[in-house]
Parts: structure tokens; sequence; C-alpha cells
């Protein structure tokens, strides 16, 4: 099974933790895969960025109510599956709206859900208004790594067996939605990815990392006993986001900057149909009080085209993509501010560049 990122639990210890063990110098080692290792320097940093992912230990909400004279249906609080589960989860939840409603219709947010949401409405057939405190790329979505694959997602003994089928129903559409997008016109494309693994059994989702292997420590490069590799994708987030919302725009979409301090400032829209997509918002607008805030800290460093893989697990992770290596790993629960943190940064940054000094072969 592959290294269980889609639980808040397992994860979160391994991830904001110590550092790898410095292996040997590289050297040739009969069948191990050569990599390139990531120049991993503070002076080779160009940007820093933190956001706060919108965390539920019993997982995402997908559920309609009436507000007032209006169909409500929420679609939040994906943590960090926000973007693998965005097409998914919003199409359980345009299906629960869109059955005989007519007429227009108001999503809340322009993260990826309520981008994928909006977009899904139009191709019901219904004309749609975006309405949302900041557009890209001044989202949370905006900040996200952009791995297929639901990490940091729900705490493993909070779900119910009906959620975990929400789940995977949310997956499998997502799943073969990314599919068809890939290329660069959306910014999406496969990556061979090692990850640190605990090897622990069959899970649901290892349907969907295909060509997975256990590779024995003299097959990779890495200072790691346990490693699993398998293929995923990946979305450059800022880029796909630009992207839809040209989309949505070709398509008669309108956007509307506008917040709403409370849910009775809702019923003032025109639409009767509403689709909650604000994420953390949802904490105050809806009392949603068992949505937290999971502070996610990234270091970018400059491109590196000759790294076409991806790793997560020791260090935290590593993502490459054509606007700079992506350094992650972080889990801060609870805490507000979304601002990067120079010492948690600095970690990040070490961690990483002892980990790809510990390569023990390299291309």
């Amino acid at each position: 099974m592959l290294l269980d990122r889609r639980t808040f639990a397992a994860s979160s210890a391994a991830l904001v933790g110590g550092c790898a063990t410095v292996g040997a110098r590289p050297r040739a080692i009969a069948g191990c895969t050569p990599l390139a290792p990531v120049n991993v320097d503070a002076g080779r940093v160009i940007r820093t960025v933190a956001g706060l992912r919108p965390y539920r230990a019993a997982g995402f909400v997908v559920r309609r109510e009436a507000l007032g004279n209006k169909a409500l249906v929420h679609n939040y609080g994906h943590g960090g599956g926000g973007i693998t589960l965005s097409w998914g989860s919003s199409r359980l939840a345009t299906n629960l709206g869109l059955s005989g409603h007519s007429g227009s219709v108001a999503v809340l947010g322009a993260g990826a859900l309520g981008l994928t949401t909006a977009r899904l409405v139009q191709e019901a057939g219904f004309p749609v208004t975006v309405y949302a405190k900041a557009l890209p790329p001044h989202t949370t979505s905006n900040i996200a790594g952009g791995q297929i694959e639901t990490a940091y997602l729900y705490k493993e003994d909070a779900v119910t067996p009906a959620w975990r089928q929400q789940l995977m129903a949310a997956m499998d559409y997502s799943w073969r939605r990314w599919q068809i997008m890939v290329g660069d016109e959306y910014g999406i494309r496969w990556l061979p990815t090692y990850e640190e693994t605990q090897l622990s059994g069959p899970n649901p989702m290892d349907a969907y990392y295909p060509a997975t292997k256990v590779l024995s420590r003299a097959e990779h490069p890495f200072p790691l006993d346990n490693v699993v590799r398998f293929e995923t994708m990946y979305v450059e987030t800022g880029h796909f986001l630009r992207q839809m919302m040209r989309d949505i725009s070709i398509a008669g979409g309108k956007f509307e900057v506008r917040e709403f301090p409370n849910a009775q400032a809702i019923l003032g829209l025109s639409e009767k149909l509403v689709f909650n997509c604000t994420g953390l918002g949802s904490r105050d607008l809806f009392g949603d009080q068992d949505l937290h805030p999971a502070r996610g800290q990234l270091a970018i460093l400059l491109p590196q085209p000759e790294i076409r893989y991806a790793v997560s697990g020791g260090p935290g992770y590593m993502f490459p993509r054509d606007d700079g290596i992506i350094l992650g790993g972080s889990f801060e629960l609870d805490e507000w501010d979304a601002t990067a943190q120079p010492d948690r940064i600095a970690r990040i940054i070490e961690r990483h560049k002892r980990f790809f000094q510990g390569f023990r072969c390299t291309a």
C-alpha cells in the first residue's frame, strides 16, 4: 500500500518530523534507477507561500439543505485533497442540486471546487455566476502542490462507511476527468512518483495509482528503506485555474467579487440554487466548527527541467512543475496565519537539501 497520506493521523508526524539520513557519496549500484537529484539551496528559492487547507477530521461535506427560499448545496472541507477531488466532488454536488432546477445558478467561491462546480453547471445547460471573496491567483487553490492524490483529507477513525463511499465516488469521476485534460492547455501531466511506504496491505485507492511497484532498497537512489513507485498526474494549479476561468467566461459565466458576512446575506441573491464552495470560509459563514485550518508551507525553487519525477516521504514532498520545484511537507493544524514562516521554510529547505545529498546513485 502507498504511504497513507490520505489521512491526517498517519502522515502528519512523518512529514513535519526530522531529516532523512544522509547516505554515502553517490556510486554505481547494480539495479538502481538513476535519477537526477534536485539542487536544493536557499539561494535558489524564488518564492515562499503558505495556505490554509480546509480540514475536517470527518471528511469533506457534500449536502443539500434549504436556506430560506433557496436550495443550498454544500461542497467544502477537502483538506489537502481539493485539487484531486474537485471534479468528482463537484459532480456529486451538482447531481444533488440541478435535478428539477430551472433558471440561473450561483456558486460561492472561486477555488478549484468553485470553478469545477461552475463548469459542470454550465455543461448541464445552466447559466452561472461565481461570487467570491477573491479570484485566482489569490485563492488557496493557487498555492496547492497539485498532486492527484487524496492527501491530508480525513482522520481514519472519524469517518463513516457512507462517507467512504462518497470519497470513492468523487475520486472515480475526478480520476477520469483529469485524464482527458492532460496536456499543456490545462497544465496537467503524468509523472513517475516515488513514495515512502508503510507496506500495510491493500487500499481501495490503490486502483488510482497505476504501474505501482514496491522497490527494494537496491532499486532506488533515495535514503529511505521502503519505497513504492507509481504513476499519477500533477496539476500546475495557477495555470489550470486561469484556464478554467477562461472556459467559464467563454461559456457566458460571470464573476463577481463579493463577500458574504453571514448566511442570511445569501438570501439577497437572485439565484434560487446556490452551491457553497467557500472552503474554510464555511466555518464562519455556516457555523461548521468541525472545520479547521491546516497550514501548509511551500518553498519554490528555480525550475530544473531534468527533474522528471516526484517524491514524498522522508523530508516532505517534492513536485517538479514548469513554474518551479515545489518543496513542502507541513501540516500545521489550527494555525490561522496564512503567511510563510521563515523558520519553517528554512527547515523544509534543509531537510530536502540533506535528502537529495543522500542519493545513493545519480543520473
